[in-house]
């Protein structure tokens, strides 16, 4: 029996740092462009070829912590597939759901750095999913996936209510496009969901930037705890009856890529293990704020001792109720 099984694709993530591009934006800063030179070479500083994709990432972190993990993935029969299956099986992440498709490719990212901020480039394989006889486990945490993962959407709603899972759900774009009558089943099912806002607004069709009005209406769709972050501003939280706002830690920032589903695993794993809502933030925010520390979504994810050093180093920073 597994802790949890986490449900998304998987990525091979090329992080190319760049020097010579520019950054144009709006007068409020809101909408900003990364620009290069038209039909120039491009001078890349540094090239690093990692794993990627939101469950993948989410998976090595709940091993981290301690907890009996396994992914369920689709990738091809390529170099790129089986360095995947051989860097879960270093983090020690069950491999017994891994569907090897012989006739497509892994898919791919071009992870494109200026400074500390990323513009990614994805490639998506058209994948037919169908979900594998799972075990039981105590969790199931679904992300990312391509177009046709309603497909797999009916036999999840069933497997969740038969064995009482709770389940944490972070969708991805194609996830969000769907809207939330599609995603319906799914949200009531919901014990954690997690995005950031832009992500609430969007999946909401709502433009406000107040994290009660998105949190609350968010609540109503079923999601019994609803997780907002917004970068540099922290994260918020809702239970259906109080708030709570966590500010981050402050660290020297590398790279941010993975940094949101640092968060939400750690909270994850916070509650798995019997924490409340306002130390389960902090573990987000502790593993969030070692991941920014490197290159890549998953070097910097902590294990247990870890997370200990890093809530004791910070322990000034409090969760509290708004």
């Amino acid at each position: 029996m597994e802790d949890i099984i986490t449900i998304g694709d998987s990525t091979e993530d090329v992080f190319l740092k760049v020097e010579e591009a520019k950054v144009h934006c709006s007068r409020d800063k809101q909408n900003c462009q990364l620009c290069f030179t038209y039909a120039s070479k491009i001078p890349v500083k540094r090239l690093d070829r990692l794993i990627g994709g939101n469950s993948s990432n989410a998976v090595i972190g709940s091993s981290r912590l301690g907890l009996k993990s396994a992914l369920y993935t689709e990738i091809g029969d390529d170099l790129t597939g089986k360095r995947i299956i051989k860097i879960l099986k270093e983090n020690k992440v069950g491999t017994k759901y891994v569907k090897i498709n012989i006739k497509t490719s892994t898919n791919y990212s071009v992870v494109i750095n200026l400074g500390a901020e990323r513009t990614i480039l994805i490639y998506h394989e058209k994948r037919e999913y169908k979900l594998p006889r799972f075990d039981k486990s105590k969790w199931i945490y679904l992300s990312s996936m391509g177009k046709s993962c309603d497909k797999i959407y009916s036999d999840l709603v069933s497997h969740i209510r038969k064995n009482k899972i709770k389940l944490a759900f972070n969708p991805g774009t194609h996830q969000i496009n769907q809207g939330v009558k599609k995603l319906n089943s799914i949200l009531k099912l919901t014990t954690v969901l997690c995005l950031n806002k832009e992500e609430y607004q969007e999946l909401l069709k709502n433009k406000s930037s107040d994290y009660k009005i998105l949190l609350k209406e968010m609540y109503k769709l079923g999601p019994k705890i609803c997780v907002l972050t917004d970068g540099s501003r922290g994260a918020c939280v809702y239970d259906g009856s109080e708030f709570y706002s966590c500010k981050i830690f402050d660290v020297p920032v590398v790279e941010r890529t993975g940094c949101g589903d640092s968060f939400f695993i750690a909270f994850v794993c916070a509650l798995y293990y019997g924490n409340e809502i306002k130390e389960a933030m902090r573990w987000g925010i502790a593993n969030s704020a070692s991941v920014v520390q490197y290159i890549g979504s998953y070097e910097g994810l902590l294990n247990l001792n870890g997370m200990k050093r890093y809530c004791d180093k910070f322990k000034h920073i409090k969760c509290v109720k708004i």
